[in-house]
């Protein structure tokens, strides 16, 4: 057997303080203190030498196959995995789906060096400079982040190209929505907002870019205009949430790891499941990719207290839309982006003309106008007046199923009528008795 120069010297070491113990040299003490051992393991040194002469100074696991090797047969079923369905894949996004999907048993870490070492996916490149960390919010629902990523998000399309908004919160790193759209507009965004407001409440702050629906900037790079608000920030300064803005792509750094992930991954997965069409893509995403997401990347906040707020009752279709001030003309006609909005007679006023008024065209595409508190009319897209029914039809279509138990978190009343299927009749109510004095009546005259 052949053993490598340095297990050569080493054995050679060995032997000559072992043989200078044996010839009274040196004692026992000394050379185990000079070979750096414990006399224990001196003494069995000796005893392999005077059983088998210098061969015993050597390591016997020289030659002998690693316990925790790996077999072979299994580590060419990986590459060869790798290979056929997922080439182009991250390492960490295809060891989630061979874990799950091929049952491959081998650690990451051995994974990702035989990918590299077969030339299957390239080393990572160097770290740039370093930087201070930034801890997140202690509470759920402190802060969110919103951005908007322009892709060809559809691998078996990609003459075109789509905008995927994601929502996520910075405490807990939940990926709270995502959703492919043609481009980042407004109403895009407004529906997102619309979309986690319902389903969790109202967060105390939200960071995004410096994009056109986002805030008004006078000069390209300077600050914004806090004065001058977007439809966007008009709502959210409405419902008491703090629009903070983003001046580098360092600021936003998470939402930009977000949407390095998110096209690392989405890419692969559209491809992987055939998917060709924006709405096919938009339910992967809500029923397969979101909860998969969640669960390899959220957790647990510092503080376990939510730091989202109950809407209580409060009416997001009148304040996340598109409003503006307009004046109603002689023929009480106001306008709204070239579509007219004829209103009709109002009671108790001989004409509109001259009104100033709010014009509204909300998420669901509909319009209405109002003065003040009071609503003078709804129209649809086209301009046409909608009746009450049909405006409450459009809203509960744009409204989200409620879920179970929505208002388990608020404090119920204790003097409720009982619950439905109690053996415990209601009380009835008790009737009115006077508690005032009682005036002297006379005798009539």
């Amino acid at each position: 057997m052949v053993f490598a120069a340095a297990a050569v010297e080493r054995a050679m070491k060995v032997q000559e303080v072992i043989m200078r113990a044996l010839g009274g040299a040196l004692t026992w003490l000394q050379a185990a203190d000079i070979l750096g051992i414990d006399p224990r393991s001196l003494r069995r040194w000796r005893a392999r030498y005077e059983a088998h002469g210098v061969v015993g100074l050597y390591d016997g696991r020289r030659g002998q196959p690693s316990r925790r090797k790996a077999p072979v047969a299994e580590v060419q079923r990986v590459l060869r995995l790798y290979q056929d369905g997922f080439r182009g894949w991250n390492v960490r996004h295809f060891y989630r789906f061979a874990r799950r999907e091929h049952d491959v048993t081998l650690s990451y870490s051995f994974v990702r060096l035989a990918l590299q070492e077969a030339g299957l996916v390239r080393k990572g490149g160097a770290r740039g400079r370093h930087r201070r960390r930034r801890e997140p919010r202690p509470c759920g629902g402190e802060l969110l982040h919103l951005d908007g990523s322009t892709h060809a998000w559809l691998r078996r399309c990609p003459e075109q190209k789509q905008t995927l908004i994601a929502v996520s919160d910075d405490a807990t790193k939940r990926l709270l929505h995502a959703r492919l759209w043609p481009s980042e507009t407004t109403h895009a965004v407004m529906t997102a907002l619309r979309h986690v407001f319902t389903a969790h409440g109202l967060p105390i702050a939200l960071y995004t870019d410096r994009a056109g629906w986002a805030f008004h900037t006078p000069k390209a790079g300077g600050r914004v205009d806090r004065t001058h608000l977007t439809q966007v920030g008009r709502a959210l300064a409405h419902l008491g949430i703090e629009h903070i803005p983003s001046y580098s792509p360092q600021g936003r750094g998470r939402s930009e790891r977000l949407n390095r992930t998110l096209q690392g991954r989405l890419l692969n997965e559209f491809h992987r499941a055939g998917i060709t069409t924006m709405a096919a893509a938009n339910a992967y995403l809500s029923e397969r990719f979101l909860p998969d997401h969640n669960d390899e990347f959220a957790r647990p906040p510092a503080d376990p207290t939510s730091a989202f707020v109950p809407l209580h009752g409060v009416d997001l279709d009148s304040i996340l839309c598109h409003e503006e001030e307009r004046t109603v003309g002689q023929d009480n006609v106001v306008v709204l982006e070239q579509v007219p909005l004829q209103l009709a007679k109002q009671p108790g006023r001989r004409s509109c003309a001259g009104v100033r008024v709010i014009v509204r065209r909300h998420l669901s595409g509909h319009h209405s106008v109002w003065h003040g508190t009071r609503c003078l009319g709804h129209y649809d897209g086209q301009g046409r007046p909608l009746s009450v029914t049909a405006t409450a039809a459009a809203s509960a279509a744009l409204r989200p199923p409620r879920p179970k138990n929505a208002r388990a978190h608020l404090p119920q009343d204790p003097r409720s009528a009982s619950r439905q299927g109690s053996a415990i009749p209601p009380m009835k109510p008790r009737p009115k008795r006077r508690t005032g004095p009682r005036l002297p009546v006379g005798p009539r005259e």
